[in-house]
């Protein structure tokens, strides 16, 4: 059943790009969303970092920003003060992290933060996996694999990180197969076994809804599914798990200096984050575009 839907993310890592997050560290999607670009758009006094019992995050508005206000009411009533600034680029909320000014940030996923730790000698880690965005094959002229036949068309993005997404989530379901060692670099030059002869029609990850008419299925990430009207839950055909190379990949984290991740405010968030309550409200909100990660 298609519905229409509230628009989620800033992309997704954002479209999202190679290290869009999830490019370049500043230009491309840190989390699944789309880059907008920017300033930050809330303030903190400087030096409320080294105040007991508060915790300084850096975030992107949706879902991070969103999520965190959920966990601030959890987090108060276990005596912890949670501080959200909304960024809305991908550049400051890293480096204010890295100069002490915040206590983490909370926006991108790891191959953005290892991305930017090489290109800016920044110093920044994982300090714990909290959801992640998943990719959809969602239903074109057919709604059903069983339906896909000789010479079908499979429309899929076409920038680096989210054409192979599409490609390993079309060969988890059996579609097509990949050469072993492709993983998330995979293009279509990789496709090695192709039982119907599909053909995979690769468009800007923008272009891939409107196109929904013309081809068999589409293959998206949850922003812009939403943005096309469908329901992540109900009308995806299939979509990447939780224990996917890409879901493990590209989970968004809560991101700290290094040596701060044992902090105790950290591990106070990082807990909360992961709670079956957080979890419950992610379920709830998001209408499958976010999907809580299970380590």
């Amino acid at each position: 059943m298609k519905k229409k839907v509230f628009t989620l993310i800033l992309t997704g890592a954002l479209a999202a790009a190679a290290f869009a997050g999830c490019g370049n560290a500043a230009g491309e999607n840190a989390g699944g969303a789309t880059d907008n670009g920017g300033v930050k758009t809330e303030t903190l006094e400087s030096d409320t970092q080294t105040e007991e019992g508060v915790i300084t995050v850096a975030a992107s508005a949706t879902p991070h920003a969103e999520i965190l206000e959920e966990a601030k009411k959890i987090l108060a009533d276990e005596g912890w003060d949670l501080e959200i600034t909304i960024f809305d680029d991908y550049v400051l909320p890293n480096e204010v992290v890295e100069s002490g000014e915040f206590d983490a940030n909370y926006f991108q996923h790891i191959p953005y933060l290892e991305n930017f730790n090489a290109e800016k000698g920044t110093h920044l880690v994982n300090a714990g996996g909290i959801h992640y965005e998943p990719f959809g094959i969602y239903p074109g002229t057919k709604s059903s694999l069983s339906e896909l036949a000789e010479g079908d068309t499979i429309a899929v993005p076409n920038d680096t990180t989210n054409e192979a997404r599409a490609l390993l989530l079309l060969e988890a379901n059996g579609i097509i197969t990949l050469r072993e060692d492709a993983g998330l670099e995979a293009t279509v030059n990789d496709i090695v076994e192709n039982p119907s002869n599909v053909k995979i029609q690769e468009l800007a990850a923008e272009q891939v809804a409107r196109v929904a008419p013309e081809v068999a299925f589409v293959v998206l990430n949850g922003n812009y599914a939403l943005q096309a009207g469908y329901s992540v839950r109900e009308d995806a055909i299939a979509y990447e798990t939780s224990d996917s190379e890409a879901a493990q990949t590209y989970v968004n984290v809560i991101a700290v200096k290094e040596g701060n991740e044992n902090a105790a405010g950290i591990r106070a968030l990082v807990e909360v984050l992961k709670s079956d309550a957080i979890r419950q409200y992610i379920n709830d909100t998001y209408d499958g575009a976010v999907i809580p990660f299970e380590d």
